[in-house]
């Protein structure tokens, strides 16, 4: 036991500095903030369940809307995202489609990136506090690229690039598409930069059934999405989806299996899987709900994030 002893002022001469414990700092973690479209608004919750809770994050490893999210966090700019998010309708979205004819891509993608030059500036990835890596493909190799410097809004215009709706990204001389090809939860870009914990957020893993394999007999008419019979062009104009949506929906497919595989090999020390599954890919215009999920999860998640810290602390 410590006695503590008072003194009046004037006593107080010539006596030894007191030791007083300080708190050790709380050891940080790396995040893997995976691709997933408009369910990667729920980045925005986690990040703000982290902060509340004054977890620090040492880098940030991004894919596609998770490069975005991640960037613009590390950049200061949450709540300015957040507030973006949350200001799109049904009807908005199409201020921000500037549709293209040249094939590569159905959106120029321009207005997008206007508006975020609007918040960015000229923001360089070298410049930000701690580290952020903007993950991305090579259109004709399909090499995996790793954006780690330069100009922010570019990388990540490059690492949410998918294909067939947002036009391939110039850069270095390459011709560069969304991460989510090749690396949909960049957990290992993290360890490739000695990070000793990473906390990875994975917003495929809650779609059960992807992996299901059906049997199915080839016969005419052409069901429906219930497994009823189309027997009217009307039935049938109902059931045709948009050209966007059918490329989002399978590029979800491919991201989900590369997922599997990817995390199967190199896991993360914890992963964060916000319940989206009812949220549609293209659906962006509902990020208040995507918010809340990642946020939720994530305090969820806190007491095992804080297990990790001690552990790691006590090695």
């Amino acid at each position: 036991m410590f006695k503590r002893v008072f003194r009046r002022p004037e006593q107080v001469t010539n006596l030894p500095t007191a030791i007083v414990p300080v708190e050790p700092a709380r050891r940080g973690i790396a995040l893997a903030l995976g691709g997933g479209a408009a369910r990667g608004w729920a980045h925005i919750g986690v990040l703000k369940a982290l902060d509340e809770a004054q977890v620090p994050v040492t880098m940030i490893a991004g894919t596609s809307i998770g490069a975005l999210v991640g960037g613009c966090y590390l950049a200061g700019k949450l709540r300015e995202v957040e507030e973006f998010a949350c200001s799109l309708t049904r009807r908005g979205l199409i201020r921000f489609l500037d549709f293209s004819i040249t094939g590569a891509g159905l959106i120029g993608g321009m207005r997008l990136n206007r508006r975020l030059i609007e918040a960015l500036g000229q923001t360089m990835i070298d410049d930000l506090p701690r580290k952020l890596v903007c993950v991305a493909t090579e259109a004709r190799t399909g090499h995996e690229v790793w954006l780690d410097s330069g100009s922010m809004v570019l990388a990540m215009r490059a690492s949410y690039a998918l294909p067939g709706v947002f036009l391939p990204v110039e850069c270095g001389g390459r011709r560069l598409m969304d991460g989510a090809l090749v690396n949909p939860v960049p957990v290992a870009v993290c360890r490739a930069y000695e990070e000793p914990l990473v906390v990875a957020v994975n917003l495929n893993y809650d779609l059960f059934g992807r992996a299901a394999v059906l049997r199915l007999r080839a016969s005419s008419p052409t069901p429906n999405l219930h497994g009823e019979a189309l027997t009217s062009e009307s039935e049938l104009r109902r059931e045709k989806v948009g050209i966007a949506r059918s490329m989002v929906d399978a590029f979800g497919i491919i991201q989900d299996r590369i997922s599997r595989a990817r995390l199967a090999g190199d896991p993360p020390d914890l992963a964060i899987h916000p319940r989206v599954r009812d949220i549609g890919m293209s659906e962006f215009f509902r990020a208040e709900e995507a918010i809340e999920l990642g946020y939720v999860e994530t305090m969820r998640h806190l007491p095992e994030i804080a297990r990790l810290q001690e552990s790691l602390d006590r090695r």
